[in-house]
This record gives C-alpha cells, sequence and structure tokens, in this order.
C-alpha cells in the first residue's frame, strides 16, 4: 500500500501575513524586494511555511532553491518518487540514468 504523502505547507499572501501577524502590504513589500521567501504562481504569491520558519529565525533571506530544499524532506518516504522525477527528466528532455540519488 502506498504511504500517505504529507506535503509542505503552503500559504497565500494572507495566510503568510496573519501566519507572521504583519499587514499583507508588508509580506508584499518584502517578498518583492527579494527579503522573503516567495513564489508567485499564476500572478499571486504563494510561500513555503518552512522557508518562512527559516526566514524568521534569522537566517537571512532565502532563495527559491533553498525554499524548494526545505520542502523536499516531505518526499523522502513516497514510494512514486521515482516515477515522479523520471517524468520530470522526460519532459525535460534530460537522461534519469540511475535515478535520484
Amino acid at each position: 500500500m502506498s504511504q500517505m504523502l504529507k506535503l509542505p505547507e503552503v500559504l497565500t499572501l494572507e495566510e503568510a501575513a496573519r501566519y507572521l501577524r504583519v499587514s499583507k502590504d508588508t509580506v508584499q513589500e518584502l517578498v518583492s524586494q527579494g527579503r522573503m521567501p516567495g513564489q508567485r504562481v499564476k500572478g499571486k504569491w504563494r510561500f513555503l511555511k518552512a522557508a518562512l520558519q527559516e526566514w524568521l529565525r534569522g537566517r537571512g533571506p532565502i532563495d527559491n532553491k533553498t525554499a524548494e530544499l526545505l520542502g523536499f524532506g516531505a518526499f523522502k518516504d513516497d514510494e512514486t518518487l521515482d516515477e515522479i522525477v523520471a517524468a520530470a527528466m522526460k519532459a525535460r528532455g534530460r537522461p534519469n540514468e540511475g535515478g535520484r540519488r
């Protein structure tokens, strides 16, 4: 039986502001300046809660690559990860020799 996958929590602009206890304008200003981790998805801001937690710990601005890596631990025991990686590599026209490491 396939294991249940727990995805990293993704927050909207409003949810991130509420979580941080600041205004939406403050969050939007910080993320637009690259001082807070966030990503635009179809014109709307999205935030990984784990990335915000790291940012709050004072480790400075977190780039998008680091934010992605914070969420990857959720996939470590997922039985379908090799299939997902293979499909992504195929879609990008890149070989997937040996699967993930």
